[in-house]
């Protein structure tokens, strides 16, 4: 069981590494675009794309849509400061479009299994609503989180059976097992509100939704689908693995190191994963200073000297991995390809505004590790190199409050590998110069296939 370190938060400004600037347009509002320089993420290009011509939309449609999707991409920079005047009915947009993004980085790792199983997602989302239930003020709190417990608990009762069913058969003992503590834990919930008894309901959900966790990871049967072939010799994350990375902390007497538990995902990015698993196993991290730190991003990565990523010392040469994107309904990742925002896609997006027409092929390209959670964590590349990254790695200082999911200039455009699931909130206290004094697996090592670092110790 990791130990983790309390992060008090830091109380001086944080300072901007001069290497590096932000460049934010208004895309959607308060969506910053940046300039990381090479292997870095940047500002995303506007270009043509095959475009069906809609036959409702008037000459006087098309003026006031260009003037509002210019407006969109050409806003005044800031740093970080939303437009305001724009917000409003662009937010209205985003809902009408995908709904409040889900910003709990363990849900979106839930909602990320290769698993098609209703009855234990009817269980899941009450108890992931109780979070929102606890923000209602007074007694109405309790009754709200009653109502979720005793909704989470009707569907499991009605869908025990299938849920049963849907675990793999080398799992079912364990998923088993998991059930019947999630029912007595629900119980034991029930009890707590009946009791009114607040404070204890947070820490028995975070349980209970753990154990919803332990039975989904139950039902996936082996890895789903096949590395292309030209990928099937890089180390390989097939399942998912625990990192700590301890980060020792300069220059403030408040705190002095923080551990950060990072769950990565080789459901969804197999190669990337695997390719981050087998540099933290080589110990490439550890002694390496962040980088970047500027409020929107914390950033590492790359080595002393000219190289930009990790040098293979068997072929003495940058070992490269191509973008990875799983995309929600597909079996398998796409490979070097970003799922690209056009300006006629910004076209059809002020016109959808006017008409109440959401039929847009594009939004139904939704990534299944979006960059909704403070602490996503994805890879850095060059921007016209779509198979550039190596070893540089960011996670993300924002929510995604006003931008709807997918509709970003991050989503699709790299490759999110994972969530920082303890002590995100501490991420934002970093600064450039702080070392990660180590970061070691703790789970899932197992799952590492062609691991390049084991022949590096031979």
């Amino acid at each position: 069981m990791a130990s983790y370190i309390s992060c008090p938060s830091l109380l001086t400004p944080r300072p901007t590494n001069p290497r590096y600037k932000i460049h934010q347009i208004r895309f959607f509002p308060a969506q910053p675009h940046l300039n990381f320089g090479q292997f870095r993420p940047k500002c995303c290009r506007i270009e043509n794309c095959n475009h069906k011509q809609d036959k409702g939309f008037s000459w006087k449609e098309c003026a006031i849509s260009i003037a509002l999707a210019f407006g969109l991409v050409t806003g005044v920079p800031t740093l970080g400061v939303p437009n305001h005047a724009n917000a409003t009915s662009m937010f209205d947009l985003g809902v009408l479009i995908s709904g409040p993004p889900i910003k709990d980085p363990e849900a979106l790792l839930r909602y990320a299994l290769p698993i098609d199983n209703k009855a234990i997602r009817e269980v899941q989302k009450p108890l992931e609503d109780i979070t929102d239930s606890l923000k209602l003020a007074g007694v109405k709190a309790l009754d709200s989180v009653e109502r979720n417990v005793r909704q989470a608990s009707r569907a499991l009762k009605q869908g025990k059976s299938m849920i049963i069913s849907g675990l793999a058969e080398s799992k079912k003992d364990h998923g088993q097992e998991l059930i019947d503590k999630l029912e007595a834990g629900m119980d034991e919930l029930q009890q707590i509100v009946e009791d009114r008894n607040r404070d204890a309901v947070a820490p028995k959900q975070k349980e209970l939704l753990q154990y919803v966790s332990g039975v989904e990871e139950d039902m996936v049967d082996g890895f789903p689908y096949e590395v292309p072939e030209e990928y099937q010799t890089l180390p390989l994350l097939k399942g998912r693995a625990a990192v700590d990375m301890k980060v020792k902390v300069k220059d403030n007497p408040n705190i002095e190191e923080c551990v950060f538990r990072i769950v990565l995902d080789g459901y969804n990015a197999p190669v990337t994963a695997g390719n981050f698993v087998d540099l933290v196993e080589r110990h490439f991290y550890d002694g390496m200073e962040i980088q970047r730190a500027d409020g929107f991003v914390v950033q590492t990565g790359d080595p002393e000297g000219p190289a930009e990523g990790f040098i293979d010392p068997s072929t003495e040469k940058t070992r490269t991995i191509p973008l990875e994107i799983m995309v929600k309904g597909e079996k398998a990742p796409f490979y070097g390809a970003t799922l690209e925002v056009s300006f006629f896609f910004l076209l059809e997006l002020v016109h959808s505004a006017f008409t109440g027409h959401y039929e847009l092929g594009l939004y139904k390209a939704q990534t299944k590790l979006p960059f909704n959670a403070f602490g996503t964590m994805a890879m850095a590349r060059d921007e016209f190199e779509n198979n550039s990254a190596s070893s540089q790695v960011f996670w993300l200082l924002k929510e995604s409050e006003l931008t709807p999911s997918n509709a970003n200039i991050l989503d699709g455009r790299y490759a999110v590998f994972g969530y920082v699931t303890e002590n995100e909130d501490y991420l934002a206290d970093l600064k450039v110069g702080d070392v990660i004094e180590s970061i070691q697996v703790v789970s899932g090592i197992d799952n590492l296939v062609n691991p390049s670092y084991k022949i590096a110790s031979q």
